[in-house]
């Protein structure tokens, strides 16, 4: 599955969606992941109401399932939601790799979590779940 991660430093998710400077995309599995690319942008990002500048981060993550952030404003939650990107955000800044790792055990386990369910089908990745086991 695609997953994107806003980040300044590009090591850890440590931006604000609108704001960020770059997108990191991963694809990951149950046993790896690995680096697709980072998208770059530039220009004044911190204006607030400038919706402007959401539209090609929207259109970078579009084919992504799941969106780590450290913060997302309410119109661009919307656009990400209505995409069927699931937004996860971050408490504090995390490391980018522990995050891919801490997301590969949750893939892995047996019955995932609703909201990893529905991202895994926008991923193709849906699986049977037998929930009586």
């Amino acid at each position: 599955m695609k997953v994107a991660f806003a980040t300044q430093d590009l090591e850890r998710v440590d931006a604000h969606f609108g704001w960020a400077k770059n997108l990191m995309l991963y694809d990951v599995q149950p046993d790896g992941y690995q680096f697709l690319e980072t998208i770059e942008f530039n220009g004044d990002l911190q204006e607030d109401g400038n919706e402007d500048k959401l539209e090609p981060k929207i259109n970078a993550v579009k084919d992504c399932a799941i969106l780590y952030v450290a913060a997302i404003g309410g119109s661009g939650a919307a656009r990400v939601v209505a995409n069927n990107i699931f937004p996860m955000k971050v408490k504090e800044p995390e490391p980018i790799a522990e995050l891919l790792v801490k997301l590969q055990d949750v893939l892995k386990a047996p019955a995932p979590p609703p909201w990893l369910r529905k991202a895994m089908q926008k991923a193709g990745e849906a699986k049977e779940f037998d929930f009586e086991d």
